[in-house]
C-alpha cells in the first residue's frame, strides 16, 4: 500500500496524456496557447503503461485520464484498451471537454469505463465562445447526451468565473432537474499561464449562496471517501450538485491522489512543484524495483496540503503554470 508522509494512503493517479488541448479557454491558457511540448519530451504510451503497471501493482486502484484534452493525442483508445486491462486496477475515468468525445463513447462504454468529467462553464453558446475562444458547444451537448445514452455517470465541471459565467451557476444547476448528473461548480484557480494571481471573487460559500436564493430547499448530502467536492441535491431532482473549493483547498487533509505530466513528472501536489520524473527513471535504465523505491521516497517528502506547498514555490516561475501542462 503506497502512503505519504502523513499516513494518508495514495490510491488515485490522475495522468496527463497531453499538454495539447482544441480549446483555449482563458482560465487555463493564454489566447495563444503555450510552448507545445515535443514528441520526445513526451512520454510514450508504453512508458506511461509501465509506471501506471508499476503503480498499480504499488496499490493504486483508480487512474483518471487527463492533458490538456486526452483525445487530441493520436491512438487514445488503444492505450485506454490496454490501461483498462491492468490487473489490479479498479477504475479508469477521464476528463474531456467534450469537442473529439462523442464518437468514441460506444467504446469507452465497452472497456468499462463507468464515468466521464466533462467540462461545460456555460449552456449558452456565446458566453462559451467568449471563455474558450471556440465555437464548439454543440459538440460537447452531443458528448453529453451520447454518455447519458450509453449509461455513463457523467460530472458536468464548471469553473465559476467573476464577470463570465456567474449567469450559468442557475441554469447548470437545473440540468439536474431532469438529467442524472452530476453538475460540480468550481472556484477558479490562479494556473491561466500569466504572470499574475487574482483574488478569488467566487469562492464556495458564495456559490452555495447563490443556490440557495434559486433553490432554498437544497441540502447537504453525504460525501463520498475522498471526495473533492460538498454534495447537495434539490428533493427529487434526478442528479446532485457539488461545490469544489480548489482555490481555498478545504479537502486537502484527505487527498489521496498523484499527478503524472505528459512529461513524466511527478506532482505529488497540485499547487506544488514536481518531485520526481519517471520518464527520466525510465529511459535511464531503471528496473522496476528501482522505480517503486524512487515514487516510495517521492512520497514520504509530501507537502501536507497546497498551502505548505504553495509556499515552497513562492517565487517560482512555475507559479505561472498553464493548467494544460500540470493536467486537468
Amino acid at each position: 500500500m503506497l502512503q505519504d508522509n502523513h499516513g494518508r494512503r495514495i490510491n488515485y493517479l490522475r495522468l496527463a496524456v497531453t499538454d495539447r488541448c482544441n480549446l483555449r479557454c482563458f482560465y487555463c491558457m493564454p489566447e495563444n496557447g503555450i510552448d507545445w511540448l515535443s514528441r520526445k519530451a513526451l512520454m510514450s504510451y508504453e512508458e506511461m503503461l509501465r509506471i501506471c503497471s508499476v503503480l498499480v501493482k504499488m496499490g493504486v486502484e483508480k487512474i483518471r485520464i487527463t492533458g490538456g484534452e486526452p483525445f487530441v493525442r493520436k491512438d487514445l483508445m488503444p492505450f485506454l484498451t490496454a490501461l483498462s486491462k491492468l490487473a489490479g486496477l479498479q477504475e479508469l475515468t477521464l476528463t474531456t471537454n467534450g469537442v473529439l468525445t462523442a464518437p468514441f463513447v460506444p467504446e469507452l462504454k465497452k472497456l468499462g469505463i463507468r464515468s466521464v468529467n466533462l467540462s461545460l462553464d456555460t449552456l449558452d453558446r456565446q458566453r462559451f465562445h467568449s471563455i474558450t475562444r471556440r465555437d464548439e458547444l454543440p459538440q460537447v451537448l452531443q458528448t453529453l447526451e451520447e454518455l447519458l445514452k450509453h449509461g455513463i455517470q457523467v460530472k458536468l465541471n464548471a469553473v465559476v468565473m467573476e464577470g463570465k459565467n456567474t449567469e450559468d451557476i442557475l441554469p447548470l444547476a437545473e440540468l439536474t432537474r431532469s438529467l442524472p448528473v452530476s453538475v460540480r461548480f468550481i472556484e477558479e484557480m490562479p494556473f491561466n499561464g500569466s504572470s499574475g494571481v487574482k483574488a478569488l471573487s467566487w469562492d464556495h460559500f458564495q456559490i452555495l449562496n447563490k443556490v440557495r436564493e434559486h433553490f432554498p430547499e437544497v441540502h447537504k448530502i453525504p460525501d463520498p471517501p475522498f471526495s473533492t467536492s460538498y454534495n447537495y441535491q434539490v428533493p427529487g431532482y434526478k442528479g446532485t450538485l457539488g461545490i469544489i473549493a480548489a482555490y481555498t483547498r478545504s479537502f486537502c487533509g484527505t487527498c489521496n491522489r498523484i499527478r503524472l505530466t505528459p512529461t513524466g513528472n511527478l506532482q505529488t501536489c497540485l499547487y506544488g512543484e514536481s518531485v520526481l520524473n519517471v520518464k527520466d527513471l525510465m529511459r535511464s535504465g531503471k528496473n522496476d524495483p528501482e522505480l517503486i523505491e524512487a515514487l516510495e521516497s517521492a512520497m514520504n517528502r509530501r507537502a501536507k496540503n497546497g498551502w505548505e506547498a504553495e509556499k515552497e514555490m513562492l517565487g517560482s516561475t512555475l507559479m505561472h503554470r498553464s493548467m494544460a501542462s500540470i493536467g486537468g
